[in-house]
Formats: C-alpha cells, structure tokens, sequence
C-alpha cells in the first residue's frame, strides 16, 4: 500500500511516498503501520491528517489496497 507524504512528513521519510508492508482495513491501522515500518514518523503521522481518495478520513474509516492516501502534517500559523 503506497502511502503519500507532503510537507514535513515528505521531508524526513526523504521521499514523497512510503510503500506499507501488510494489509491495513482502517486509517487507524494505516497509522499503526507507519509506527512499526518508519519509527521516524510515527509521531508526526499519528497527528497528521489522513486523506483517503481525496477525502479526509478518520481512523475508523475503511482502506483498501488499490486506494489513495496521503498523509498531511499538522499546521499552525496565524
């Protein structure tokens, strides 16, 4: 399962997409994956928001293996 990354999360996996061993059902797992495969994200993915198709998810949303997702840092700013 490809995942895309943008921003921050882009720039420390080093790439613009990791590639997910395993299958994942939810968002949520999609999360629990990219803790276990790339520790170095995991903080920034656990608060970042997930887009499925183009839509945002929530963790108990349903994923399946031929879906787009992505992954966006938090933002702050004023």
């Amino acid at each position: 399962m490809k995942v895309k990354l943008f921003a921050t999360l882009k720039e420390r996996a080093g790439a613009p997409e990791i590639v997910l061993q395993g299958a994942a059902t939810t968002v949520a797992e999609v999360r629990q994956r990219i803790a276990e495969q790339y520790p170095h994200l995991a903080a920034l993915a656990a608060r970042s928001i997930v887009a499925v198709n183009h839509q945002f998810a929530f963790d108990a949303d349903p994923v399946h293996p031929d879906d787009e997702i992505a992954l966006f840092p938090p933002v702050s700013g004023g």
